[in-house]
């Protein structure tokens, strides 16, 4: 309800836009406008950035492509729980075991971490290829739009989704030809031995 000038009110329609809508809206716009012409300039800076970004990322190893990509995993799980807390969840460690067995064919992060022969306290998510990290990466934000979308506001719920997620994914793979998570390789070197690696060359470069 907005406040007319005759201290009447009146009921008005709001509308949520989403980014390409707004993105629509600002290149069809009258860029003599201002807030047209702003709104233009942003989303044209927006659009250099990815590509930039894109030609950037192609430039590096494969060993800091893990990196970005585990980095990328480790924001993903921090928002996911959230959600997931959100939703209910309050034994985090069932429910990312969920997500694990529906990808991994029944596997826990235990039963993955004894499989790629890792030693006590030894992080699944530091010893998966390039590939199996965007696998994951998907299943997290995929995981996470559920849970949101849905509104799932029960821990049963929660995890079943998780599970339901991962097993999407797995089933997608074989379609496009890909390999299954537990036949990729096994990085011999962890993506924290990366990190420190990556922090030791820029020290003795400065």
């Amino acid at each position: 309800m907005v406040n007319l000038g005759s201290r009447a009110k009146r009921k008005i329609l709001e509308v949520k836009l989403s980014r390409y809508a707004c993105y629509l809206i600002a290149q069809n716009g009258d860029s003599r406008l201002k807030t047209i012409s702003l709104a233009q300039t942003y989303f044209a800076v927006q659009a250099r950035k990815q590509e930039l970004f894109e030609d950037e990322y192609e430039k590096l190893s494969d060993d800091k492509k893990r990196l970005y990509h585990r980095n990328t995993i480790k924001r993903g799980n921090n928002s996911l729980n959230k959600a997931a807390i959100k939703s209910g969840v309050k034994d985090l460690s069932k429910f990312h075991n969920a997500g694990y067995k529906g990808l991994y064919n029944g596997e826990t992060a235990n039963d993955i971490a004894k499989r790629k022969g890792l030693k006590y306290r030894e992080d699944t998510l530091d010893y998966m290829s390039l590939d199996e990290e965007i696998a994951n990466s998907f299943r997290i934000s995929l995981t996470e739009q559920k849970l949101r979308n849905e509104r799932i506001d029960n821990e049963y719920e929660a995890n079943s989704a998780h599970y339901n997620v991962g097993k999407e994914v797995r089933n997608t793979i074989p379609k496009v030809g890909g390999i299954m998570p537990e036949d990729m390789p096994t990085p011999s070197v962890s993506a924290k031995n990366i990190d420190i690696n990556k922090k030791i060359r820029d020290f003795n470069e400065n």
